[in-house]
């Protein structure tokens, strides 16, 4: 069983900052990439970022440039560090797994919300 446990959501005033963690634990193996997507009300899921095993990451552009992903491979730990809040980074955050293995398998974390206040 695996469980994904995200923390770091809250309420934010725009232009401020806060970081997102999220650590898989049990019989998760062969971690691959790590990502963080959002989804706001009306809206469809999206990506925010993500970083394969390599270290390469891949940002959307509404936050390239504020948002910056890491891992800590360690851990099983994904982090989002993110600046410069807007009002439309409100959303529910979560976290993704995918892993190497054959099959793969992909694990989400039950959500964080990020509020941001004009």
């Amino acid at each position: 069983q695996v469980h994904v446990v995200e923390s770091g959501g809250g309420l934010v005033q725009a232009g401020g900052s806060l970081r997102l963690s999220c650590a898989a634990s049990g019989s998760i193996f062969r971690i691959d990439a790590m990502g963080w997507y959002r989804q706001a009300p009306g809206k469809q899921r999206e990506l925010v970022a993500a970083v394969t095993s390599s270290a390469n990451t891949n940002y959307a552009d509404s936050v390239r440039g504020r948002f910056t992903i890491s891992r800590d491979n360690a851990k099983n730990t994904v982090y989002l560090q993110m600046n410069s809040l807007k009002p439309e980074d409100t959303a529910v955050y979560y976290c993704r797994f995918t892993t190497a293995t054959i099959p793969a398998y992909e694990y989400w974390g039950q959500g964080t919300q990020v509020t941001v206040s004009s």
